[in-house]
This record gives structure tokens, sequence and C-alpha cells, in this order.
């Protein structure tokens, strides 16, 4: 009996580990990818590639500003996401986090993506709560 729980458990946790979403950190993008962020990004520093399903997200300095880029395989642009201050934020962000009582904002960012839509992201209790342009809640998301 005790083999078959043990069996069950391990079962368990292997399906749990694979069925979640696995960045691999520290990868060599494709050249297509890294060409594409060095046209658009050629002063960034302490620059560090994952790879996110079947994208490449590279996280990057420019200047003293915190961003990261997402590139497809083929060096197509997917979105970009960048540190603002918690203030730069819509209106309607700090009324629904008030609202919910979710917490206090730890840091924020703004989301551009290849279609020009713009979305911003608010850290609180280490889960990311997505926002469109006016401020009205879209999602969350798990750190």
């Amino acid at each position: 009996m005790r083999f078959y729980l043990m069996m069950a458990v391990a079962s368990l946790v292997a399906l749990t580990g694979f069925s979640q979403e696995k960045k691999e950190k520290n990868v060599k993008a494709p050249a297509a990818a890294e060409a594409a962020f060095k046209k658009t990004f050629p002063t960034a520093t302490k620059v560090k590639w994952e790879k996110e399903g079947e994208n490449y997200e590279v996280n990057f300095l420019d200047g003293k500003k915190e961003m990261a880029a997402v590139y497809g395989a083929s060096g197509n642009w997917i979105e970009t996401e960048e540190e603002i201050a918690v203030s730069a934020l819509p209106a309607g962000v700090d009324a629904y986090i008030k609202q919910q009582k979710k917490g206090s904002i730890k840091e924020a960012s703004k989301i551009t993506k290849a279609n020009g839509e713009i979305n911003y992201e608010a850290e609180v209790n280490k889960q990311d709560l997505v926002f469109d342009k006016d401020g009205k809640f879209i999602k969350v998301e798990k750190d």
C-alpha cells in the first residue's frame, strides 16, 4: 500500500512540474532575434536572454531604465516592457487596487505590443496585475 501511495505522490509532483510554463534562463537567442534587438536597443547593457515558450525574452538596462523585450525566433518584435514610476500608472489602476484591497504597488511598467496596444502592469503581493491603457483591469499573472 505504501508503495502505491508513494508512486501516486511522485506522479502528481512530476505532472505538476510539466504543466507549468518553463523559462530557460541565460540562453543564446537566435541570430535574427539578437540582430533585431541590437538594432532597436543599440546601447543596452546587462543583457540577459530567456526562452519563454516559443519566444525569447531579453531583460536589459536602457540607460538606467529596466526593460524587457520579447522577440520571435525569426526576429519579429512581439512586445516591450519598460519600468515606469508608480505615479505614471493610469488613475484607474490605483482605484482598482484600493477597491479590491490588493495591497500596495511595489513596481509598475508599461507594455507596448507590436500591434500598438498599450497595457500597464502593477506588481502587488508577488502578482502582476495587468490593466488596459485606460486603467481597466484585464488579468492577474503570477510572478
